[in-house]
């Protein structure tokens, strides 16, 4: 199982910053490789800044779905609301933060 950090709420990955029932995806950053719930919750974790994927990269399994633990390509999860293997579906609110994630 892969590891995430943060400020987790439950098993699912929901954190204390954003605890809804469809909050239930990790983001491995790309500054450190390393699956935090969100933003909030790495900046409050380590000491370095927080870089963007950028989009050549966008093909790296980098999102981890919280209900089955598939981890999923950039790509896929940007296309799709809900997980590809087991249909939980996330937060629509996501992709107003991918800006702070991702290179769009």
């Amino acid at each position: 199982m892969k590891p995430v950090f943060g400020k987790l709420m439950d098993n699912e990955t929901r954190c204390k910053h954003y605890a809804s029932e469809k909050d239930i995806i990790a983001i491995k950053f790309y500054c450190c490789n390393t699956y935090y719930p969100c933003f909030k919750c790495h900046r409050e974790s380590v000491d370095h800044a927080l870089q963007k994927w950028p989009k050549e990269k966008f093909n790296t399994k980098a999102i981890l779905c919280g209900v089955c633990r598939t981890e999923m390509t950039i790509e896929t999860y940007m296309n799709h609301n809900a997980c590809p293997e087991c249909g939980s579906v996330y937060n629509e609110n996501c992709q107003l933060h991918y800006p702070i994630y991702f290179d769009v």
